[in-house]
């Protein structure tokens, strides 16, 4: 059966019905807010340790069957992966022989060297330097830089790339040897065409911008 409130009982409601409304909101309000801090760890809280992820130890003076890659001219041997980082980082071992070292080049993550033998010729927004074994550079993403070895003797670097990725790069364009010193077969002129023309091809996919003339 339908009724008519009075219209002075209905104003008389208004003020109660305002205030249930606002209520209403305020509890739900409360428990959303409720369930979103029970759903999220404690801010600056450590999450649980991952019993999946198991630690890695590479020995590159010892196990050669760890992954070496020969590209221009230098044998780069894949310490740490991807795959054992969960993406954060990878970690290559590069043997650079005399006049060895890769042209000018950009990418988007961060690219850090720790010479450990030898001194090598760095370029970086087109100035020159020259980093020493026991001195550490770290190239910012995104910047143009490269480096040669322009000494007599051999040289070895420890490259670390954050995130990962670079190491999938060099097991794409790079030639598999069997040490960490075993230089990549020499390549004749239709050869380095074809790993100049791969090279440019999937560098993008890599997040890569090869500065070739």
């Amino acid at each position: 059966m339908a009724f008519t409130l009075d219209p002075e009982v209905a104003k008389a409601l208004e003020p109660m019905a305002v205030a249930m409304a606002e209520q209403t909101t305020c509890t739900q309000s409360e428990e959303q807010t409720m369930t979103e801090s029970s759903a999220s760890p404690p801010e600056g809280s450590v999450p649980p340790d991952d019993p999946q992820r198991h630690l890695t130890v590479a020995r590159p003076n010892e196990d050669q069957s760890l992954p070496h890659f020969g590209l221009v001219g230098d044998t780069y041997t894949v310490l740490v992966t991807g795959d054992d980082t969960a993406g954060k980082y990878t970690l290559i071992d590069m043997h650079v022989p005399p006049g060895g070292g890769p042209p000018p080049h950009r990418h988007d993550f961060e690219e850090m060297f720790t010479v450990l033998d030898g001194e090598v010729e760095l370029s970086f927004r087109g100035q020159q330097l020259v980093a020493k074994a026991g001195e550490t550079v770290n190239v910012p993403a995104n910047a143009p830089h490269g480096f040669r070895n322009a000494s007599s003797e051999a040289v070895r670097l420890l490259c670390l790339c954050a995130p990962s990725g670079q190491e999938e790069f060099f097991a794409e364009v790079g030639q598999p040897v069997t040490s960490r010193t075993e230089p990549p077969p020499a390549l004749d002129e239709a050869a380095q065409a074809a790993f100049i023309t791969k090279s440019k091809a999937l560098a993008p996919e890599y997040h890569t911008e090869l500065l070739l003339p």
